[in-house]
């Protein structure tokens, strides 16, 4: 329960916020369905009505459930959200998949936004990095640097908790969420990032979905033989319950095209804020 002070703060950090999406008049708004990017839009949606756009990028990094979950989440909020068709994966500099990817995607969303807001006149374009996201390793945030892109969640100095805690006050259902970044972060830097790969994992996902495992990942793990392992991460709480589905799950995973299928002992680990635990191996886009 936070303290009096604390809810104080956080007002005077939404106060902050507002106030700058009021100076934008027209703004666009780049927009994942993520716990950030949800509650900006909606706040600049309460703000500055019509006059603020969400632009979500799809392309085949974005799994289908989440571009329909993302559209239904900001038209319960009264948002325009448009879809923008993106093509990083025609950039061998992304597909390559070095340490910073998340560059090249970003500097192609970050440019066909500059183009749409030149051509129907909007003042700003804002994406939803937060406070914390200054204490690691972003590469996204050089592109939006040299876009001019602004970032009123951490110009306010909202932080992740702070923006849920937000975002639950607003009947955000993105509150309580966990982060689901793209797919291709579920490929190990190095390794190319395919339509296929892509594909493999948003179904393998999808199928321990559907036996209720909520924080999960499916890494996309390529051997050198020609093996490739499905590295099943969930809540180290539902290890128990992902070892007794193990029979059947691989099975499924054999069909989608992986060949092997392995379980993380450890199972998937927030990576660290807020005091939260993160693992000695994790590296920049391992999430």
């Amino acid at each position: 329960m936070a303290s009096e002070s604390n809810i104080d703060v956080i007002r005077k950090k939404q106060q902050a916020l507002r106030a700058t999406l009021t100076a934008q008049r027209r703004l666009l708004v780049a927009y994942s369905g993520g716990v950030d990017s949800a509650y900006l839009l909606a706040e600049a949606t309460s703000v500055l009505g019509r006059f603020a756009v969400g632009v979500i990028a799809d392309s085949p990094s974005l799994p289908r459930k989440a571009l329909s979950t993302a559209l239904e989440v900001a038209a319960g909020f009264g948002a325009e959200v448009r879809v923008m068709h993106t093509e990083e994966l025609e950039n061998p500099e992304y597909t390559s998949n070095p340490l910073n990817r998340c560059y090249f995607c970003k500097h192609e969303l970050f440019k066909r936004l500059e183009r749409l807001a030149r051509v129907e006149s909007f003042q700003a374009i804002a994406y939803g990095e937060n406070a914390d996201d200054a204490l690691e390793f972003r590469a996204g945030a050089k592109a939006a640097t040299e876009f001019h892109v602004i970032s009123p969640l951490r110009a306010a100095g909202l932080t992740k908790l702070e923006i849920r805690q937000l975002s639950r006050e607003r009947g955000l259902p993105t509150a309580d969420e966990p982060a689901q970044p793209c797919l291709s972060s579920r490929i190990p830097h190095g390794t190319p990032v395919t339509r296929e790969a892509l594909r493999m994992i948003e179904m393998g996902e999808e199928v321990l979905r559907s036996r209720g495992f909520k924080v999960l990942r499916v890494r996309y793990m390529a051997g050198a033989s020609g093996i490739i392992d499905a590295k099943v991460q969930v809540d180290p709480k539902e290890l128990e319950r992902l070892y007794s589905h193990s029979p059947e799950l691989e099975s499924e995973f054999n069909k989608i095209g992986f060949t092997a299928m392995t379980i993380d002992p450890d199972g998937y680990r927030v990576p660290a804020r807020n005091g939260s635990l993160r693992k000695a191996s994790a590296r920049p886009g391992d999430r």
